[in-house]
């Protein structure tokens, strides 16, 4: 497992201390969020980022605003038709 320091301003620090979880897995839940949004990891690699099962993290998706079920127009009249 590799290891990542980051730099977080103090005032940034501080407003993200208004939460009574602690910064960093909350830091790496959004990263994950994000980079699944963007397609850039899968559910699965996006759950071992944010280092929960993935259950979990797809059940996470709709706290911040991301659809889980991402079919274009055409995918979906498609597996409407076969269904």
């Amino acid at each position: 497992m590799s290891q990542l320091t980051v730099e977080i301003p103090d005032e940034a620090l501080l407003a993200l201390r208004g939460s009574a979880e602690p910064v960093g897995p909350r830091l790496l839940l959004a990263a994950a969020m994000k980079l699944f949004e963007m397609g850039e990891l899968s559910s699965g690699a996006a759950a071992s980022l944010a280092g929960i099962p993935r259950v979990v993290f797809l059940a996470k998706l709709a706290d911040f605003g991301i659809d889980s079920f991402r079919l274009s127009e055409a995918e979906l009249n498609r597996e409407a038709r076969l269904a």
